[in-house]
């Protein structure tokens, strides 16, 4: 029987980070198959007749090939017990993905070695370097040409600001790609690829001093790597897991998911270099993961994940302590105390009731409507509070309306429903009720989500009228007459669904000029959860 303390070490919770079409999903897939927690890997292809990643769950999703939401899955491998948050690679979708990597403890970010450091993942790497969480990397698709490796290191260094350290180094790369060296065992891994795609695959370890290994190699790829080892041995940077686990120091792996080079040793290293649930802090202090009782705080919520039950699920991350079913816990938001009766784990949509649950998991728990992003549950007599998530600003807005007004009641449900989840912002009108809604979000993609969601999971057919407003800020003065605001003419009162005013604009000077004319006005570009 395993303790509190032996369970919570097994855990190691990340987040995979990447610009989209660098091989993120796959790797995902490939770590789930080398868990045992799937016999087959899918396409990622937004094919018909394709199988589709397991993590790509929504309709939209499979149509296109994108992922659009972060999906949570759960898988044992050897003594460890791992939490993977995949995120969205696009842009559009960052804010998400910002959210899911406050519930990770570190981040693999994979990069395409044709293509190196791209725009999306300077803008998640900021994000992890603001959390200051260990960030490992994955040098993908080194079966098709690349970079050259030092070109792509010095890429990271310059434009990620972050000083890295090959844990191995490849041998060629496209069809002369011949393994990669592992430094720490001296000796070269080599791969089996036919028919690889879709399961593990053969390995040979080859000691560099055998005659065997240039004849496998070629003596051409081996003086290259001598050199290459040298330069490395030399000038390179010390794997100093002290800077590991503050990051500002990378370890690079180099492989390819879709053959699955590297994949492995790349886990194994990666699970050995990272650390189980360390403290989080709060509004009272630090948050022992093993000493306090059970806590959370919700990061994601998720509605129609499933089309039978027709529910929305809270995800939580586990800081401290432990799940157990059916266990009463403070609700510190909500100002109450709630059995959480019902939890699951999640491979992608796919559920598994859980009895028991540990810091660093994972869980989905029902929401009958009482959750927000942000919110924290603890156990016992001790009340606390996490950090919240910022809302960030939408950036893009346009009213909808549904076609049918008979649907009003499916249209309203929806619309809040997907508001809920955090993945657009609803306004209304200054003056009015709910009947004019205008939807506010980070990127324009979001839009055609809302639609394809509104038909396909209420069936609400909705339009939409883009707006040219850019630029939202909340009003900090809770005393002041909104409607007596001296406004500029691109400017438009809003309020949010808890009755905060709002003021939109065209123009960024506009901002500074209603400050101006309003003395003592006081604007925030940041909503509060």
């Amino acid at each position: 029987m395993s303790t509190l303390q032996e369970e919570i070490n097994k855990r190691r919770t990340f987040a995979i980070i990447s610009h989209p079409d660098a091989g993120k999903t796959t790797l995902t897939e490939k770590f789930l198959l080398y868990g045992g927690a799937i016999n087959l890997a899918g396409s990622v292809k937004g094919k018909k007749t394709a199988k589709h990643a397991v993590s790509d769950w929504m309709e939209i999703e499979k149509e296109r090939g994108i992922s659009v939401t972060s999906s949570v899955l759960q898988f044992h491998y050897n003594d460890y017990c791992i939490n993977i948050l995949d995120t969205p690679g696009h842009q559009d979708f960052s804010e998400d993905t910002y959210r899911t990597l406050m519930a990770a403890d570190s981040a693999v970010m994979v990069i395409d070695a044709s293509k190196g450091v791209e725009a999306q993942t300077i803008k998640l790497f900021k994000v992890c370097l603001l959390r200051h969480i260990p960030i490992f990397t994955f040098i993908n698709k080194m079966d098709r040409e690349a970079k050259d490796p030092f070109e792509l290191l010095d890429d990271i260094e310059s434009v990620l600001g972050i000083d890295t350290c090959p844990v191995n180094w490849p041998i060629g790369s496209g069809k002369n790609f011949k393994g990669v060296y592992e430094r720490d065992l001296g000796a070269i891994t080599t791969f089996v690829a036919e028919g690889a795609g879709q399961r593990e695959i053969e390995t040979h370890l080859l000691q560099m001093d055998d005659p065997d290994t240039e004849k496998k190699i070629g003596s051409h790829y081996m003086a290259q790597l001598r050199d290459e080892i040298e330069l490395l041995d030399g000038a390179g940077q010390e794997l100093d897991m002290d800077l590991v686990r503050s990051g500002k120091l990378s370890p690079v792996f180099f492989g390819s998911a879709l053959t699955n080079f590297g994949v492995e040793t790349f886990l194994r290293h990666f699970l050995k270099m990272t650390l189980p649930p360390t403290p989080r802090v709060a509004d009272t202090g630090i948050i022992d993961p093993v000493e306090e009782p059970f806590s959370a705080f919700v990061f994601k919520i998720q509605a129609n994940m499933n089309k039978a039950h027709r529910d929305r699920i809270a995800f939580m991350r586990i800081c401290s302590g432990k799940y157990e079913a059916g266990m009463e816990v403070n609700h510190i938001q909500g100002g109450k105390k709630i059995r959480l009766a019902q939890s699951t784990q999640m491979m992608a949509q796919e559920r598994t009731i859980v009895d028991e649950a540990y810091a660093g998991d994972i869980i989905g728990v029902f929401d009958p409507g009482i959750f927000s992003i942000g919110d924290t549950l603890c156990a016992g007599n001790k009340k606390f509070q996490y950090e919240g998530i910022p809302t960030f600003a939408p950036e893009h807005f346009a009213r909808v309306r549904q076609v049918d007004t008979m649907k009003r009641k499916q249209f309203i449900k929806g619309i809040s429903q997907i508001a809920q989840e955090g993945a657009i912002q609803i306004f209304q009108e200054f003056n009015t009720g709910m009947e004019e809604i205008i939807v506010g979000v980070v990127g324009v993609l979001q839009f055609d989500v809302l639609m394809y969601r509104l038909q396909n999971e209420y069936n609400v057919e909705a339009r939409l009228e883009q707006l040219p407003y850019e630029y939202i800020r909340w009003i900090e003065n809770e005393d002041i007459d909104v409607a007596k605001i001296q406004g500029t003419s691109d400017m438009k009162r809003i309020k949010d669904l808890k009755d905060r005013p709002l003021l939109l604009f065209i123009n960024s000077w506009s901002v500074g000029m209603v400050e101006e004319r309003n003395p003592g006005l006081v604007l925030s570009e940041f909503g509060k959860n």
